[in-house]
């Protein structure tokens, strides 16, 4: 094969989710009543926030070859502390801070530290005392829910201040700033990931562990920053969810776990480990918000989404192996 043709098989394969993007708005576009606005598409952006944000700290988890079943539950309690300080009705407390703005601050803080101290949590357990991530991030997915539930007495927090909620009303260049949040995280995660020692560490890591610890780079630590991040992104993750829903109850975001899982998995992180970018999960985020509005646009039942999503997620793992197969030919 000369090398030409191998770089263009080589973008082909790093970016095939792109592909499948652009694929699949075309589809929708020619067949589905009313798919191809600049509205519908501003929506499928703004759909995809808190779930982009979501899936790049269990992305970055993933990519060093292990897993973080926690973030759905670590947003919620995230989500869960923004709507009790900060809720004027139900279970909130109402806090007023002077000026006001400082609430916005305050709250996004309150937000990535509840995440950030779930993601310690995790990191030590499993680091430290040398257990298994799934099954320590499983257990905190149940306890950190648990946790949502005895703090709220299961009920909700309502009427988030205006402050806060200021951010999922105000707009700029057609999206709303929850949006920008997202696009700005993925664009300063993905070059932390590509450009930074630290992201390199972290794909090294999830590609040869041992060998990564024997050329001096300190695996630990890293790994504990990981999870540690996982959390944090998840609990910004929460604050945004907050911000949408105005509030926030004991079963907030249940089910983001498994479309996270999908849209990083979609997006072409390897399970593996040490395979990956933030641009392809990104963009595997938006294959789902494609698919989810298409249905929806159709009036199609909502177990529609779960079956395509299910399918999506078998057809990636295989599109993973043939890749792998491929890259090992051309190698």
């Amino acid at each position: 094969m000369n090398p030409r043709t191998r770089r263009i098989l080589e973008l082909v394969l790093d970016n095939l989710v792109w592909f499948m993007l652009l694929f699949v708005l075309i589809i929708f576009s020619l067949f589905v009543p009313n798919y191809f606005q600049l509205g519908i598409f501003a929506n499928i952006i703004e759909a995809s926030s808190v779930l982009g944000v979501m899936s790049i700290g269990l992305a970055l988890v993933i990519i060093t070859g292990h897993m973080d079943l926690s973030v759905e539950s670590v947003a919620a309690l995230s989500a869960m502390t923004v709507g009790i300080l900060f809720c004027s009705a139900g279970i909130g407390l109402g806090i007023v801070l002077s000026p006001e703005w400082l609430m916005v601050p305050v709250s996004l803080l309150a937000a990535i530290a509840v995440g950030g101290l779930v993601g310690t949590i995790n990191g030590v357990l499993v680091v430290k005392l040398n257990m298994s991530a799934f099954i320590i991030t499983l257990a905190s997915y149940i306890w950190v829910r648990g946790l949502v539930l005895a703090v709220s007495g299961g009920r909700s927090a309502q009427d988030l201040a205006p402050a806060i909620r200021w951010f999922g009303i105000q707009r700029f260049l057609g999206l709303p700033l929850t949006a920008w949040i997202a696009i700005t995280c993925f664009v300063v995660f993905s070059f932390i990931l590509a450009k930074t020692p630290f992201g390199r560490h972290l794909v090294m890591i999830g590609g040869n562990q041992t060998a990564t610890f024997r050329a001096g780079i300190r695996v630990n630590r890293n790994l504990i920053l990981a999870f540690v991040m996982a959390g944090a992104i998840a609990g910004l993750a929460g604050w945004l969810l907050a911000i949408r829903t105005s509030g926030a109850t004991a079963n907030l975001g249940v089910g983001l776990l498994f479309n996270a899982f999908a849209a990083v998995v979609i997006g072409g992180v390897s399970l593996k480990g040490g395979v990956g970018s933030l641009p392809g999960v990104y963009a595997g985020v938006l294959l789902l918000s494609s698919i989810n509005t298409a249905i929806n646009l159709m009036g199609l039942p909502p177990t529609f989404t779960q079956v395509i999503h299910g399918l999506l997620v078998l057809a990636a793992v295989l599109l993973d192996t043939l890749k792998q197969a491929i890259r090992q030919k051309l190698a």
